[in-house]
């Protein structure tokens, strides 16, 4: 019988899309993006902030936080 995959990633975005929550994303060049995950896929992730939406792919993300 095979194991199934566990995918952390999609676990922990799709908590944070549902809770709505602000999140800190960190870059691989040191910029910091805040604001609510809108959306993601395997690729991709798109957060709002201030009704402006960014979309970041995610081999540029370093770390993912919730804002307090």
């Amino acid at each position: 019988m095979a194991k199934p995959n566990i995918n952390i990633q999609d676990g922990y975005l799709f908590q944070n899309l549902k809770a709505s929550t602000t999140m800190t994303v960190g870059l691989v060049t040191g910029r910091t993006l805040s604001g609510r995950l809108k959306r993601f896929d395997r690729f991709a992730l798109v957060l709002e902030e201030d009704e402006t939406e960014v979309l970041v792919y995610k081999h540029a993300i370093a770390t993912i936080e919730e804002s307090v």
